[in-house]
Order: structure tokens, then sequence, then C-alpha cells
């Protein structure tokens, strides 16, 4: 009956949001032995205890403390990510919120296995290779999912596109009335720069200024290029850049969305196989939009 402070990993203490941050009580502490669970009333420090009571506000991990001032555990970082894939799905369509109910305890159970559901509509398995996949499909037969019958697709990689070489020359598109003309160029980006993305090292919520320097200093980018990032994509966080390299052009900001949302879309499914971008740098060079707002609105860019 202890009330604790369940954290969870997008808690920031630092921060006066609670976002991710639960007050509850625990209903009752267990003692795990092999297939045998045991209650007990207290447990003295350095053993391995099961909690009840509080899988409901916690994924793959979190921090539990009685403490009012104390930090959360950072989440684990893996050598390996999950990209074998598999879809899963069931025989019987009445079964599904007993598939959607194991999908999340196995999600619970193993801190690699990444589960998620297409906009195609099926659920997806993503796990680091194809034995920890066949193994995680295999718990989910028998042990979160007894009694469904769980159909599954071939193991899939999943892939990524990028450019080796920078573009030989600027490209010029133009919008369906050709009013609108945009020259853009695309670069590769230099060694390190995308795993800083991924890692979180340079995100979209750091300020324009820190972006610029972690790039200038560690990329060799231009002094005032980092400040004129516009997005990050796919999904505003990806590890590709959309970068305004213009001079003066007029009305240039309003198309600002339009541009975004063309590239987060563009960077989810590439030009080559459908696949995510990565490590690719667009460059708009030069821009050059009619007067009149309705000729240069969201549909148009």
């Amino acid at each position: 009956g202890q009330k604790v402070r369940i954290m969870g990993p997008n808690y920031d203490p630092k921060s006066t949001s609670t976002a991710d941050l639960y007050k509850k009580n625990i209903q009752r502490t267990v003692l795990m032995m092999g297939r045998y669970v045991e209650s007990i009333e207290s447990v003295p420090c350095g053993n391995t205890v099961g909690l009840v009571g509080v899988d409901q506000f916690l994924l793959k991990n979190g921090t539990i403390t009685d403490c009012e001032t104390a930090y959360n555990f950072k989440v684990m970082k893996f050598s390996v990510s999950p990209v074998v894939r598999v879809a899963v799905e069931v025989r019987n369509p009445k079964d599904l919120p007993k598939l959607v109910e194991g999908l999340k305890r196995l999600c619970k159970s193993d801190p690699m296995v990444l589960a998620t559901y297409d906009e195609s509509g099926e659920h997806i398995v993503a796990g680091a290779g194809e034995l920890h996949l066949e193994i995680c499909l295999n718990d989910l037969r028998q042990e979160y999912c007894k009694g469904i019958e769980i159909v599954t697709s071939d193991p899939v990689v999943s892939f990524r596109e990028t450019i080796s070489t920078p573009s030989t020359q600027t490209v010029l598109t133009k919008s369906p009335n050709k009013h609108n003309r945009l020259y853009v160029e695309t670069e590769t980006f230099q060694e390190g720069l995308a795993e800083m993305i991924d890692d979180g090292k340079v995100t979209p919520s750091l300020e324009p200024k820190e972006i610029s320097r972690i790039l200038t200093d560690n990329f060799d980018w231009g002094i005032g290029e980092g400040r004129k990032i516009w997005c990050f994509g796919p999904d505003g966080t990806g590890p590709n850049l959309v970068v305004d390299t213009t001079r003066g052009v007029q009305y240039f900001n309003e198309i600002k969305d339009s541009v975004i949302a063309a590239f987060n879309w563009v960077t989810n499914e590439g030009a080559l196989c459908d696949e995510q971008m990565r490590g690719i740098r667009f460059n708009i060079t030069d821009c050059t939009l009619h007067s009149d707002t309705i000729h240069r609105g969201g549909n148009q860019i």
C-alpha cells in the first residue's frame, strides 16, 4: 500500500511538467521464484522483487521511487536496432483485441521488440534478427495469445535510401500552375551527423543558435547555415534536413509550412523503393513566387 512516484522515460525532473509521472499505490509485493510467485509483506534492500499494480503506467522501462527529488534512469541504448519485421494478424477477426493486448505484453517483456500499427492496417512486430523474432513470435503464441490462431508473414528487413555524392546540378521544379519555381540542390551528411540526430544530440527542440554551434564546430557547416534549418524529416525528427540557402526571396516564409509537409512525406517514402530516406541535406538555393497569395497556396507548392 506504499505510495510511490512512477517516472517513465520521458519524465523530466527539471521541468515543471508532470508528463509521464504517476503517483500510485503499490498493491502487493511478490517474490518471483521460477514459475511460482510468493506474496510477501516487505523486502529488504538488495533483492529483486515483483510489484503488482504498476504495469499499466510503464511500457519498457521506468523508475519507481518515493523520493520527491529523485531523477529517473536513462533509457537503455542498444548497439543493434529492430530492423527485421513481420506482419502479424489473427485468422478470426473477433480475436483482434486479444492480439493487441498480447502485443502490448510482449513489448513490456522484451526491451528490444517494437510493435507498431501500420497505415495499411497491419500489426508489425520488429526484432533485431530472424532468430530473435522467431523467439518473440513463439512467446506471443504460447504465452500472451494462448488459444488464438495467429498468421505471420515472411520476415522483411527495412531499408534506408540515401545519396552517395552531392547533386551535380540545381534541380528546378515548377508548381502545377507554372507560376512558382523552386531550385533545390542535395548533398550528403558529414560522417556522424545522422547518428547524432538519431541519438537525440541534435534535435529540432534545441535553440537554432545551439544547433548552429554544434554543426559549425563538428561538421564544418557555414556559420549561419545551422540557424536556417527549416525542418528535420521524416516525422519532424529524422536524419534529413531542409536548409534555406536563399538570399532575399519575397514571400518565402509563407510557403514554409507547405515545404515542410511535402518534405516529411517525401523522406518517409523515398524514390527508389518507398523506404525512408537517411542522411540527405536539401538546400533550397532560390525560389520565384507569384505575387498573388492564391497562386502560391499549399496545393500549388
